[in-house]
């Protein structure tokens, strides 16, 4: 099985980047995603001495941009520039960090055509690209797959937006997925389906970057990340397909509380120590990532 690193959708401790670290190294994690969906809380000096730290002890970092810093705009007027903003200074806090990337949600519809929305989201990306290139803040972009059914956000938006943008990947949200498909991620075969189509898109260094946690959802719409094991969603068959690709993978928990995080850690640490301890006949069987 490739590396896996796994660690909470939030940092631990506002109090200092030491006791957000300590707290991080403490309860076992090797990734944390910093938490500025509903905004920015941390300054440079904050994300320069936490990512050096987080590096000293194998974190892996990711950003995650504010909720309204999402492109696709019908007009370029004020929301426009608010969430040009937003992303930029979210790369110039992964810049200082060290993240791996920056999360976005991928925006709405708008009253247009998907086709419509789709070209105006990569027209604002590539403009926005060039705007970072020029700060030295050029970081790759994950972009998420959402829980709603009728908006921008489903698993074939992402993966046709990151195709044509090599520096944005897919970041799959399964249990978005599994809300917008009515409970379907159950078998081992629906994660790795997915991320099959993520590997195809991916650059061959690129770790998959996961979003987990249970969900409740109604009408093919997610409502609420519910605690481990209180829905039907399960990280065992998550980590069972990462072991058909020689990819790595960061997987992020969204859990509400610390005890589930633990809960789909040990689930996916499970499935590793299964996969190291499997005969050397059954792992050479696994099939090889695409792209590696």
């Amino acid at each position: 099985m490739a590396p896996l690193r796994f660690g909470p959708a939030r940092v631990p401790s506002r109090q200092s980047p030491e006791t957000a670290v300590a707290a991080l190294v403490d309860r076992g994690y090797t990734a944390c995603e910093i938490d500025f969906e509903g905004g920015f809380w941390m300054d440079y000096p904050w994300a320069e001495q936490f990512g050096a730290l987080a590096r000293d002890h194998g974190i892996a970092l990711s950003v995650h941009a504010p909720i309204a810093a999402f492109l696709g705009h019908v007009e370029r007027h004020k929301k426009y520039r608010m969430a040009v903003g937003m992303l930029d200074h979210s790369a110039g806090v992964a810049v200082a960090c060290g993240a791996e990337l920056v999360v976005f949600h991928p925006g709405f519809l708008l009253g247009r055509e998907r086709s419509q929305a789709l070209v105006a989201v990569v027209e604002q990306l590539t403009d926005l690209r060039q705007r970072l290139e020029g700060k030295g803040r050029a970081v790759p972009f994950g972009i998420e797959i959402m829980g709603r059914v009728r908006e921008l956000g489903t698993a074939e938006d992402v993966f046709a937006v990151s195709a044509e943008l090599g520096w944005v990947r897919p970041v799959l949200d399964f249990a978005h997925l599994h809300a917008v498909t009515d409970g379907a991620f159950r078998e081992v075969g629906a994660f790795a389906d997915v991320l099959e189509l993520a590997d195809d898109v991916l650059e061959p260094d690129a770790p998959f970057h996961i979003h987990f946690s249970d969900i409740a959802f109604a009408n093919r719409n997610e409502t609420k990340h519910l605690p481990y094991g209180e829905g039907t969603l399960r990280a065992d068959p998550l980590g069972e397909a990462l072991r058909r690709f020689e990819r790595p993978a960061t997987v992020i928990t969204e859990s509400p509380d610390e005890g589930s995080h633990q809960a789909i850690g040990a689930a996916l640490a499970g499935v590793s120590s299964a996969s190291r301890t499997s005969n050397g006949a059954a792992s050479s069987s696994r099939p090889r990532s695409r792209r590696n």
